[in-house]
């Protein structure tokens, strides 16, 4: 049977795509899943495998030529159970994989929202010939949204682990195997061959790029996605046209790519327009005994939020405002229904009721709640908080509770120890850490009286809370000045100044504070 192969749709807005490369030439057998080409288009580079078993008949699109979605590209003719495998120097004549006793499972790299289109393993729970059972975790990811712990979707053995820690992986490519029902795997050639195409295959990093076709400048191919990340990092085509590659004819891959920007940080290599290159006399290396320094690659997360605060200070006009308030009216409440609300599951801290000040604050003030979108201001009919947590060892997640306005104080309450608890456990999912509209965050629970928070775009806003210190403060009374000891805390404000102005900043911090001061507790 014939059948027919096209050129895939990437996306709703994808009409096209460019074949890079083909893996096969006509007449060859190919193997279900095995790559057979490469495309690609406006958004993204991807290799494409074969649906089945068969032989490569017609090749009806060459390298380098772009067709549109739903064009035949080729036609496999299918044929039996046999396969063949050929290399330069000989041919192999396997069966397909075999599976003895039970079914074999892949475990995909799943899809957390939905534009994250790979992920990082961080971390592997089992290792090979594990039992594992249905919902137990079996490995870590990180993506650019979030990192999250991810179950078996069986019981069984961990029959082969295709990908270590640290790669990063397509969404959908299988990442482990597991065999069900006390099966096992039997090793096979066509294992190991189909272990390597699909590290390959998830090696694609998906990028959205801006560059609508391939570029070939002095007769060497990059890819959109190469251009994209050396855009991003700045490298000219000069330098670029420097870097070897690793591809067929020396193509510049992806991972040449990371690789040579890793390296030239790591040694401090500078490029000069004529090229010449800058090597400093001494240079670091990792855990030399005597040695004052220790180089510590960053983790996935640590680079998130590196970049997440470098775009946003490179985006936002920030702005601080600060404001002192006397806590005494709820510090009294906590300290003497603290116990009560223990009872019924809350833990009654100060976070709450800054909250329910700030919710307030941003009814009153709703550009304090708005975004901004080029020259137009996004105004938001909700109030979806941010509470920033901190992440053990050193990091940092802002989930947000959606619909905050809708809740009292004990629903604040409930739902900031829920985030703060799933963010510590990574069972966050990226609906929890995206479209927040204002953002708050704690670090006076760490002793600190007062900062600068950045703001977590792309939202216009920040409160930072300080730590509540008792301190003499002078009050009034029928006229009369004395000096009192109160619960004082400090409220910083961080905004963008693109659309908050001092005088709308002071306003809504001081909406807050009288709330704080003035709080009814008899709607608690």
């Amino acid at each position: 049977m014939k059948v027919d192969i096209i050129m895939p749709q990437m996306g709703e807005s994808i009409h096209e795509g460019t074949l890079i490369k083909w893996h096969k030439k006509k007449g060859d057998r190919v193997v279900k899943d095995e790559i057979i080409y490469e495309i690609s288009t406006d958004k993204v580079d991807t290799e494409i495998p074969s649906p089945e078993d068969g032989i490569l008949v017609d090749i009806k699109v060459f390298e380098q030529e772009t067709v549109e979605v739903g064009t035949v590209v080729a036609v496999i003719e299918t044929n039996g159970e046999v396969v063949s495998v050929q290399s330069e120097e000989k041919k192999v004549e396997i069966p397909s994989t075999t599976q003895v006793g039970g079914e074999l499972v892949d475990v995909p790299m799943p899809k957390m929202g939905e534009s994250i289109m790979e992920g990082t393993i961080l971390k592997w729970h089992k290792k090979v010939g594990d039992k594992v059972n249905r919902d137990e975790i079996i490995f870590e990811i990180s993506t650019d949204k979030v990192d999250t712990e991810v179950p078996s979707p069986v019981d069984g053995t961990l029959a082969e682990i295709l990908f270590d820690e640290n790669s990063t992986v397509a969404v959908g490519v299988a990442v482990a195997k597991i065999s069900s029902r006390g099966g096992f795997v039997k090793p096979k050639l066509e294992q190991k061959i189909e272990q390597d195409q699909e590290r390959e295959q998830g090696k694609k990093n998906l990028i959205i790029s801006n560059q609508r076709k391939p570029i070939v400048t002095s007769n060497r191919f990059y890819s959109p996605l190469v251009l994209s990340i050396a855009r991003t990092e700045g490298i000219s085509m000069i330098e670029l046209e420097t870097i070897p590659g690793s591809g067929d004819g020396g193509r510049l891959s992806k991972n040449d790519l990371l690789n040579y920007i890793q390296n030239r940080k790591s040694s401090s290599v500078s490029f000069t327009k004529t090229e010449s290159v800058s090597i400093p006399s001494t240079t670091k290396q990792k855990n030399i005994p005597g040695q004052r320094e220790e180089i510590i690659p960053m983790d996935n997360n640590r680079q998130r939020i590196m970049h997440h605060m470098l775009n946003s200070k490179n985006t936002s006009v920030h702005v601080s405002a600060m404001i002192e308030v006397d806590m005494s009216r709820i510090y009294n409440f906590i300290e003497k229904n603290r116990d009560a609300f223990s009872n019924e599951g809350v833990k009654l801290t100060y976070m709450p009721f800054i909250s329910f000040a700030v919710i307030k604050g941003l009814k009153e003030f709703p550009l304090m709640n708005a975004s901004v979108d080029g020259n137009n201001i996004v105004m938001k009919k909700y109030i979806n908080l941010g509470i920033a947590v901190a992440v053990e060892p050193n990091g940092l997640i802002v989930p947000n509770i959606k619909n905050a306005d809708e809740r009292n104080i004990r629903g604040l309450a409930k739902s900031i120890a829920d985030i703060g608890n799933r963010a510590r456990t990574k069972k966050l999912v990226p609906d929890d850490i995206v479209d927040g509209t204002f953002s708050i965050t704690n670090y006076g629970v760490f002793g600190s009286l007062f900062g600068t928070p950045i703001i977590n775009q792309p939202e216009v806003g920040i409160l930072g809370v300080g730590a509540v210190t008792k301190k003499p403060v002078v009050v009034e009374s029928n006229g009369v000045e004395s000096i009192a000891i109160k619960p004082m805390m400090y409220l910083s404000l961080s905004h963008d100044h693109r659309l908050v102005d001092g005088m709308l900043g002071g306003k809504f911090l001081k909406s807050v504070k009288e709330t704080l001061e003035n709080f009814d507790t008899g709607i608690i």
